[in-house]
């Protein structure tokens, strides 16, 4: 059985109107809740999309589904163990940008520097269920979308390294192109959120 990952767009003003202590059960609470609409069977579920709540927090937060991922970490971990690959063998600037940005979001970095998650914000929250993964402040997700928009036009420049040094017959992110795709559904994850002036929570579910 592997780990799972649900990513939330969410207000960060709203989860500071409770002490840090309460504020990641507060978002659990309000994902979870059955007025939300999203654990509606009926309801259309489209991967690489958006999912918008119903009900009283509606306009608070909003999970979005990865293309192909299933809902899994795997393909996550599985991107930053094909940079691990790659990465030595990448443009200097593009190396140094993408470090950056995975860093901030799922890579434990080459000395297990990984910077996921602004603990102070939430602090230690005792009533919270599933796990705090990924915690971006607005703040740090602004800073995130100035690195990948510095990435983006230099990530094609990688492919041939990545073919040589990273790609795979199967499995998660078994070339350049699954992995770039994942990394721009973090970027349009991390633009939406700027966007709103919101944070960025993935849970472990």
């Amino acid at each position: 059985m592997g780990v799972d990952i649900t990513v939330l767009i969410t207000d960060w003003s709203w989860l500071g109107e409770v002490p840090p202590r309460e504020r990641l059960s507060r978002l659990e609470n309000a994902w979870d809740a059955d007025e939300t609409g999203l654990w509606d069977h009926d309801a259309p579920n489209v991967d690489g999309d958006w999912k918008w709540p119903q009900g009283p927090n509606s306009g608070r937060f909003a999970v979005y589904e990865f293309l192909h991922t299933l809902g899994s970490y795997k393909p996550h971990f599985w991107a930053t163990h094909r940079w691990d690959h790659v990465r030595d063998h990448a443009d200097p600037l593009l190396r140094a940008g993408l470090d950056g940005f995975l860093l901030g979001l799922v890579w434990d970095g080459v000395d297990g520097e990984s910077r996921r998650t602004d603990l102070d914000f939430f602090a230690d929250d005792p009533g919270g269920t599933y796990g705090l993964m990924v915690a971006r402040s607005p703040r740090s997700v602004r800073e995130l979308v100035a690195t990948w928009e510095g990435v983006r036009p230099r990530l094609e420049g990688l492919r041939e390294a990545f073919d040589e040094h990273a790609a795979v017959p199967d499995g998660w992110i078994a070339d350049f192109d699954e992995f770039a795709r994942l990394l721009a559904e973090w970027g349009h994850v991390l633009t939406e959120a700027a966007g709103r002036g919101w944070g960025v929570v993935g849970l472990r579910a």
